[in-house]
């Protein structure tokens, strides 16, 4: 760069603006016809993925499978001093994870690559050359010393900090003795006063006339990398973003971008500012929080198509608000022109309901859901390992049987639709199928797949190691109980259902006389648990099925 500014200085070219207006294509609504939609999420691997980065993401992604286009992942990682080591690979292994993989990309490759900023250094080199060339832009030699002076003052005066443009009227001669001080100076870009007005599809028209409330920003530091706002727009113009979907925060700098855009002779692609992605209460997203990270969720055993809802489910662009939409719906549904200017409130405690929809509906496909056995056949192994004196309950039959338990109920169907109708009894039959026993389903409740080698469903793994002593000091009836149980379970011709097998257990306790039916309650709980808190016990039942709670009971017996 310093050898480019002496060739300017000794061919006598001006280091002032040329004033030369470049062309604008006026933005529009929608897209231009024969223009390929191309979209970029342009994120920094300063952090890993979080929840306001998939949103802007998902937006990208859906607008652009909305019209065929292509969906680019960009890494911006020119400031070098703040890279995190692995950000770059998760923010990759996150995207294709959420269902949302780049058409292009670092890992991908594709035609417009190289897709991280720090290779792409010869472009944005030859661009500020351009720009030195024509006078819009100029060498600054100004320290950080004298640029954090002019901050701490601006601070004290209560001021909003600024260039004061020192550098930008220095005549040939004064550049030149500084170069032989500075050689490498960074490049600042000169603002104009006429700032031109665009159409943002979301906001609207807007102008932000950013010259006189800003100094000349710098686009090429002394390090020979570009600041954002110079490589974003040497990247978009030349991986030919047709739309740039991002954040309202960027919706001011927009007005520099336009003037870069204008000077270097290009046609800057539509904008479309999302509005902010906030808290529940109103406030900020922030990464020190932590548990924003998708990998916290994807730890935590949230499915990626819950995340995916409850982000589109709280912002706007869609038809309605309905939970449990997919991907291909979204998509479908997606119309830009009706997202609106308010701030999305995101509610994370609602997470849990969206992701037992979207669970539900996995193991309503017989395929998802022999995977969903696979991935609860390693949870139970991390979470009971050599503690499984049976290993039978590892069985693909006994763990789909599980699966379809805990996700399908019989009770609240009142207010349904049809389609919810035609789910419940396809998957009611399958149950009947697997299990071949006179249990009928209980009401389904678990929201992740975790829910199931959570401590209150360890009895579906292991059997409970009860001393007669603690069975002894719920009821002194400990043997009449059990037999009566067993007696029950062993009747033909009875469909015990959770709601029969309610009220057979409750019959039970009415013929014990000086016996609370609680105190019934609590002895099978424990029998068959070891716990003292639980599902109710005829779900309980249900769930392990009559061979099962026969072997258990008869332990009471024996022991």
């Amino acid at each position: 760069m310093a050898a480019l500014l002496k060739r300017l200085l000794q061919h006598g070219k001006p280091l002032a603006a040329s004033g030369r207006l470049v062309g604008r294509r006026e933005a529009s609504f929608g897209t231009d016809p024969g223009v390929p939609v191309r979209v970029r999420f342009a994120p920094s691997p300063t952090g890993f993925l979080h929840l306001g980065g998939l949103r802007t993401a998902l937006y990208n992604y859906i607008f652009a499978k909305k019209y065929q286009g292509s969906f680019i992942l960009r890494l911006e990682d020119t400031d070098q001093t703040r890279l995190v080591p692995g950000a770059a690979e998760n923010i990759e292994d996150m995207l294709e994870w959420a269902g949302i993989p780049p058409d292009e990309s670092p890992r991908r490759g594709g035609p417009a690559g190289p897709y991280q900023q720090s290779q792409r250094l010869e472009l944005y080199a030859q661009a500020t050359e351009a720009l030195l060339k024509t006078g819009a832009a100029y060498p600054c030699f100004c320290s950080p010393q004298r640029l954090e002076l002019l901050k701490k003052e601006a601070l004290r005066n209560h001021q909003t900090p600024r260039y004061d443009n020192r550098c930008r009227n220095l005549n040939q001669e004064q550049v030149a003795q500084k170069l032989a001080k500075v050689p490498k100076p960074s490049i600042r870009f000169r603002l104009e006063k006429a700032a031109p007005a665009f159409q943002d599809l979301v906001y609207g028209w807007n102008r932000h006339d950013v010259a006189s409330v800003e100094g000349d920003p710098v686009i090429m530091k002394s390090d020979g990398f570009p600041t954002y706002h110079l490589a974003c727009v040497v990247d978009d113009h030349h991986m030919g973003i047709s739309h740039v979907l991002r954040g309202s925060e960027w919706l001011v700098s927009t007005a520099k971008h336009l003037l870069l855009y204008r000077a270097l002779g290009w046609q800057p692609p539509h904008f479309a500012h999302l509005p902010l992605l906030l808290n529940r209460d109103g406030s900020k997203l922030s990464k020190r929080q932590g548990d924003i990270f998708l990998e916290h969720f994807a730890a935590d055993g949230f499915l990626p198509d819950s995340l995916v809802d409850i982000i589109t489910n709280c912002g706007s662009g869609f038809a309605g608000n309905q939970m449990g939409r997919t991907l291909p719906e979204l998509i479908t549904q997606f119309d830009l022109t009706q997202i609106t200017c308010h701030s999305a409130l995101l509610d994370l405690e609602k997470l849990p309901e969206f992701n037992r929809l979207h669970l539900q509906r996995l193991v309503s496909s017989e395929s998802q859901r022999r995977l969903l056995v696979g991935k609860l056949q390693a949870l139970v192994e991390e979470a009971f390992g050599s503690q499984l004196q049976n290993r039978d309950v590892l069985n693909p039959v006994y763990m789909e049987r599980i699966l379809l338990l805990r996700q399908v109920g019989v009770r609240g169907l009142e207010n349904r639709g049809r389609g919810y109708w035609v789910l419940q009894f396809l998957l009611l039959s399958r149950v009947l199928f697997l299990v071949h026993s006179d249990f009928l389903l209980p009401q389904g409740h678990i929201c992740r797949l975790q829910d199931l080698v959570s401590p209150a469903y360890s009895y579906l793994w292991t059997r409970p190691s009860v001393g007669r002593a603690q069975l002894d000091a719920i009821s002194e009836k400990v043997d009449v109980i059990a037999k009566r149980v067993l007696g029950l379970l062993e009747r033909s011709g009875m469909t015990l259902t959770q709601d029969v097998l309610s009220g057979e257990l409750k019959k039970l306790s009415e013929g014990l006389e000086g016996t609370k039916h609680s105190n019934v309650m609590k002895l099978l709980r424990v029998a068959l648990s070891g716990q003292q808190q639980g599902p109710p016990i005829a779900e309980m039942m249900v769930s392990l099925g009559p061979k099962e709670v026969r072997e258990r009971i008869q332990k009471v017996l024996s022991s």
